[in-house]
């Protein structure tokens, strides 16, 4: 399949054509079915033998996986630490976190996976990962929750919005304003719009999004105003987009979610310490 032909197969592999040819046909015997068709002495494959093909690459690929993992067991870092986060915490804190996790362990190797909670609770309870940052208040079975931070959600406005000009800014000021929501379900949408219904503000709400990080951006090409996380906010904060507190407080929490039935892996405290230092600073900024 990958060579186009017996004899390039053959070669690759050390082997012969009649060898190869001769495997082939006991292959296709035992799976009761042609995988390639034989046109003008060259072989064709056939539609089953290219859906055949999907499940072989992955398997491979999963073997890969495997040994990749056991070679990482046998390094002095004794093997890659496996962060799960949410997406805006992999764009906003993390990184601060591995810079710091860098500094004092420099041949350490960390996987960062960004996941949408429930999934990011559910795969820390099934112990997949070392460690997860998370803002659920509640801990998922076999996981230890550790608060990490707590700060308020913050408006963020492109440059030269008249908003611009207030130090803070109340549920009023947004009235008739556009603007860009996070996606129904998500539960800092939930809390921002029940802020603005009890304060009887109507906002021009024509884009939402799931991701803080595409508010943001999103807020930076002039479509709107929003409320998002104070992590999100600092990290895209710049010429392009102002950040300004909000007068009512919209509380954001996060957590460290730490497995309690794996064995830990060695070096998870060092990582635990650098987030904790990173989510300091983060609070103080």
């Amino acid at each position: 399949m990958l060579h186009g032909n017996l004899g390039r197969a053959a070669d690759a592999t050390g082997s012969s054509q009649p060898t190869l040819s001769r495997e082939l046909a006991r292959l296709e015997y035992v799976l009761g079915f042609a995988l390639f068709d034989r046109v003008r002495g060259r072989l064709r494959p056939t539609a089953r033998a290219l859906a055949l093909m999907q499940e072989v690459e992955r398997s491979f690929i999963g073997l890969e996986q495997i040994a990749a993992r056991a070679q990482e067991l046998r390094t002095l870092s004794t093997g890659r630490l496996r962060l799960a986060c949410l997406p805006a915490l992999a764009h906003a804190l993390v990184p601060q976190a591995l810079q710091h996790f860098s500094k004092a362990l420099p041949e350490a190797s960390v996987s960062v996976v960004p996941l949408e909670s429930p999934w990011l609770e559910q795969a820390l309870s099934e112990q997949r990962f070392d460690i997860g940052l998370g803002e659920t208040t509640e801990a998922p079975t076999g996981v230890e929750l550790r608060a990490l931070l707590t700060a308020n959600e913050v408006a963020v406005l492109p440059p030269g919005h008249r908003l611009c000009k207030r130090v803070t800014l109340q549920p009023q000021d947004f009235e008739s304003e556009r603007f860009v929501s996070l996606a129904e379900g998500d539960t800092y949408r939930q809390a921002i719009d029940a802020m603005f219904l009890q304060a009887g503000v109507q906002r021009a709400t024509r884009l939402e999004t799931t991701s803080a990080v595409a508010v943001c951006a999103m807020v930076q090409q002039g479509l709107g105003v929003a409320i998002v996380n104070p992590l999100t906010a600092a990290a895209m904060a710049g010429p392009n987009l102002v950040v300004k507190p909000l007068a009512m407080a919209i509380p954001f929490s996060v957590g460290l979610l730490l497995p309690q039935v794996a064995t830990p892996h060695p070096l998870r405290d060092a990582l635990v310490d650098a987030i904790t230092q990173s989510a300091a600073g983060a609070i103080i900024a």
